[in-house]
């Protein structure tokens, strides 16, 4: 065995790989995750933190902006759907979607810094143009985004073989989550030295940057079938299908286990770094390594999970409820660090925040994909797109708005509210989230039960290095 060959296999999710289909096609599929976790950084953290600060963009503006990629998310079944029964002149399915996609992006970054220069100029006669044109941008980028993802995943599920999927599963997040990391760092050290024309080319680049890599992840992926391009294949309407779907009970309690987990990860995540910051007294270099610390309890949660999936007894519905478990504990010492005064436990808790929804998310998405056995994969994956993709959205606003009313009350005159530790906020917030969490528990643990009864998931016994 040489030494190429031993660097492969002791690499993180190498043993994803099969004879039909080599790391090197997974990793350029991957390829679309990365384009999709830079569009999430634009949209949610550099485009919302320079229109608010360099160009002083009213904050409820800006809100209502961000949150206009959410009204897509509920349509992810709908395009899952729709990609299934999908009928084309080379038989492709998932391929239409995935450049679709990749066209409402362009189409969305090429209008938006625009749009956005408008906004910030108050005086501006042509006002609504900008308002109306910046709605349509960052709508065209959810829209994109989301049918990317959903037609992605689909396609995903279709190569890989049913006991590869949870090691490619975990690798597509991790480079999901690689390409947010990446695209974060890149596109604040581009806007370090601020300016309009700068903005431009940067979301520009971005915009040309999509294309290329979904391309490039696209390229011979789907193979041509020439038997379906001309096979005339019906399509069933939606609600029929979504009705087989959710026969038995089983994907709707997966569903609600997502909604609620999802939720219960996510109030918290504009929160952490004020919470470090006015409760535990860090600095800003230390609540910035804040999402350093979150990432990483995530990537390892996508490394292990795919081990655990593949090559223990563990299943699915198990690994999504170690990840329920493991949040509640997080949420429990974050809240404690505040008593303690104690930003070590504080940190601790932040890495398992982002472990346990990283062995969340890729446990669900998981079960969806062994849902979707009967042919209908871009169902059952939009479905859990949709789901995870509004209940993190709602979550978030609610868990800011909540975190700002409770804090508002004490700043009133009462005495009584003024003996509100300033923490109370912020730790109501946690506990709303360990009870979500608790929910997801209830949840999942019949499925847990269901998924052992039935015995339908067995440990993976091959991998890389026995194929090498």
């Amino acid at each position: 065995m040489n030494k190429l060959t031993r660097f492969l296999i002791a690499m993180p999710f190498a043993d994803a790989a099969t004879t039909q289909l080599p790391l090197s096609r997974i990793m350029r599929l991957s390829l679309f995750q990365v384009s999709v976790g830079m569009a999430m950084v634009l949209l949610y953290g550099t485009l919302n933190r320079v229109m608010v600060v360099e160009l002083e963009v009213s904050a409820w503006l800006v809100s209502l902006m961000v949150a206009l990629p959410l009204v897509f998310a509920p349509l992810r079944a709908l395009i899952g759907h729709r990609s299934d029964y999908h009928h084309s002149a080379f038989g492709w399915r998932r391929v239409p979607y995935i450049a679709i996609g990749s066209m409402l992006q362009y189409a969305g970054f090429a209008i938006m810094p625009y749009s956005i220069l408008i906004l910030s100029d108050e005086t501006n006669k042509l006002m609504f143009l900008g308002h109306f044109f910046a709605a349509a941008s960052f709508l065209l980028v959810g829209a994109g985004l989301h049918t990317v993802q959903t037609a992605g995943l689909a396609l995903a599920t279709d190569l890989a073989p049913p006991d590869k999927r949870p090691r490619v599963v975990a690798l597509l997040y991790a480079m999901l989550l690689i390409g947010m990391v990446g695209s974060a760092l890149l596109f604040g050290h581009l806007l370090e030295d601020f300016s309009h024309e700068r903005l431009v080319r940067v979301v520009h680049a971005a915009a040309l940057a999509t294309i290329i890599m979904n391309v490039i992840a696209l390229w011979k992926q789907e193979a041509i079938d020439l038997k379906r391009a001309v096979a005339d294949i019906p399509r069933p309407p939606f609600k029929e299908t979504w009705r087989e779907f959710i026969r038995g009970g089983q994907a709707t309690r997966l569903l609600i286990a997502v909604g609620l987990g999802t939720a219960g990860f996510s109030m918290q995540e504009i929160l952490l770094e004020p919470y470090g910051a006015q409760v535990l007294g860090l600095t800003v270099s230390q609540t910035t390594t804040l999402t350093a610390i979150l990432a990483g309890g995530t990537f390892a949660a996508f490394a292990l999970s795919g081990y655990l999936l593949t090559r223990s007894n563990t299943n699915s519905y198990q690994l999504a409820l170690y990840g329920a478990l493991i949040g509640i504990v997080a949420f429990g010492l974050v809240i404690f660090s505040a008593t303690a005064l104690s930003p070590t436990l504080f940190r601790i808790g932040t890495v398992l925040i982002g472990f346990g929804a990283g062995l969340l998310g890729v446990g669900t998405l998981t079960a969806a994909m062994g849902l979707a056995e009967s042919g209908h994969t871009g169902l059952a994956l939009g479905a859990w797109g949709a789901v995870q993709a509004t209940s993190q959205g709602l979550a978030i606003a609610i868990g800011g708005a909540t975190r700002d009313i409770v804090t508002s009350l004490t700043l009133t005159p009462d005495v009584v509210a003024n003996s509100i530790a300033p923490s109370l906020g912020y730790r109501l917030v946690y506990s709303v989230e360990i009870v979500l969490l608790i929910a997801a528990v209830v949840v999942l643990v019949p499925l847990v039960l269901r998924s052992r009864r039935d015995a339908k998931q067995a440990p993976e016994k091959f991998g890389l290095d026995q194929m090498l």
